[in-house]
């Protein structure tokens, strides 16, 4: 990880550092009009690389961005990828990469059981990661999250072979970024860091990673909500958004379980969705997390150091960072309760959470936030 203020400046020489002389950057089409992906471009250019960009990605990635994707690639005849830009843009680039070579169909390599052997790992191309948002942390990730259209369920497609080779996290890109999406991708951060440390199982790193996560969320989401060129602010959660994807290797759990389904049907941002389900799932398993939330109040420095002064906590962090109290809010209606619950008891995170979660719980959940319902 190249880790740093300016630290942009250097791409071409990580580029030359992997062998590659013709990378593909990988962008979403928002971005790709922005100065920050066309100085990175015109300084590859000038540094010699025969570099391109591909930008036809949506918020929630679907499979014909990625076969899209791969054209352009092998059209352009690139030896590597640059992925630039928020989880979406990571999660395509590093998908790109992995199926550049491969001769099986996408979903054949869904993170299911043993499926990701049936890859040939010696033609997955090298991957740089530069990240401009503050959340998801798929720059340390080997995995991207794609949506299949035909069945509207969002599929993790994994390999250990996708995990890019650098990282080039430079706060600087994460200026442009509105208010609203610092909040949720900083949400997702946090989502991420509160999953891995209530996952059942030992992993004593990740809890040690996830742990310190959510101390630089406390600390500095805030603040770069409240000024978006504090980079010092900046730097900390992007610090706090690779922690939470390091540490979920542990597990997540029922705010992701919940939060895919909706993405997938209703096109939500992944963040703020997250941001929505929190508080009802930590409701929903506090039996078997009261002792965890204790011990995180008492390393956040909480007033009150038990389940209910961490759950006040994240109450007044969304009210602060104005996140919509209810599902409803962000335009999903209950008309669907049974397909989305039906969805998210099969969901991969499903498994990680701290109880098992049931169909029935699922839409009980989902029920309470929508009504806004918690029982505390």
């Amino acid at each position: 990880m190249r880790f740093g203020s300016g630290r942009i400046t250097e791409l071409p020489d990580a580029c030359r550092a992997l062998g590659m002389e013709k990378p593909l950057l990988v962008t979403d089409a928002g971005l790709a009009r922005r100065s920050i992906v066309q100085d990175a471009t015109a300084a590859c250019k000038r540094a010699g690389l025969d570099i391109n960009v591909f930008s036809d990605i949506k918020s929630n990635p679907i499979k014909q961005n990625v076969i899209d994707g791969v054209a352009a690639l092998k059209q352009g005849g690139h030896d590597g990828v640059i992925a630039f830009g928020g989880g979406s843009a990571l999660d395509v680039g590093k998908v790109v990469a992995f199926m550049s070579g491969q001769s099986r169909p996408l979903w054949d390599f869904e993170d299911i059981d043993d499926q990701r052997k049936q890859a040939d790992a010696a033609v997955i191309l090298p991957v740089i990661a530069v990240p401009t948002t503050a959340g998801t942390g798929s720059e340390v990730g080997r995995a991207g999250v794609i949506t299949n259209q035909y069945t509207q369920t969002k599929k993790v497609i994994f390999h250990p072979g996708m995990m890019p080779k650098i990282v080039i996290s430079d706060a600087d890109l994460t200026v442009g970024l509105p208010a609203s999406l610092t909040a949720w991708t900083g949400m997702d951060a946090l989502a991420h860091c509160l999953e891995a440390y209530c996952a059942p199982g030992f992993h004593p790193m990740a809890d040690g990673i996830a742990l310190e996560g959510m101390r630089l969320v406390k600390l500095y989401l805030h603040r770069a909500v409240r000024d978006g060129k504090d980079i010092e602010a900046r730097a900390g959660m992007l610090a706090a958004a690779s922690m939470g994807a390091t540490a979920f290797q542990k597990g997540l759990g029922g705010i992701h379980a919940l939060s895919h389904p909706i993405g997938a049907l209703y096109d939500t941002h992944h963040g703020l969705s997250n941001a929505v389900f929190m508080p009802y799932v930590m409701v929903f398993n506090r039996p078997a997390i009261e002792e965890p939330m204790q011990r995180l109040a008492r390393y956040l420095d909480l007033p009150d150091s038990s389940f209910d002064g961490v759950l006040q906590w994240i109450l007044q962090l969304r009210t602060d960072l104005e996140i919509p109290q209810t599902i409803k809010d962000i335009g999903v209606d209950d008309s669907r309760f049974d397909q989305l619950a039906a969805m998210a008891v099969v969901d991969p995170t499903a498994s990680g959470n701290p109880l098992e979660l049931s169909e029935q719980d699922c839409r009980q959940l989902y029920e309470d936030s929508y009504s806004g319902s918690l029982a505390v």
